[in-house]
């Protein structure tokens, strides 16, 4: 896996799962919405901390700064 995240992405994705999470222990996100988006807030610490997309992949996308 080449790390196809840049620094702003990884933050965004961390920042909005522990936004979900934060809601959803709260008690504002409850029932069948609040499962689907706590998988998405799974997915989006995941993909956050390897710095892999896999949707970014086939499409050749990175938001990575390639060094000089």
């Amino acid at each position: 896996m080449k790390k196809n995240m840049g620094t702003l992405d990884r933050s965004l994705r961390i920042l909005a799962a522990l936004a979900i999470a934060i809601l959803y222990y709260k008690g504002v996100l409850s029932g069948t919405l609040a499962i689907i988006l706590l998988a998405l807030a799974a997915i989006f610490i995941l993909t956050g901390f390897v710095s892999f997309c896999p949707l970014y992949y086939p499409f050749k996308i990175s938001t990575r700064k390639t060094g000089a």
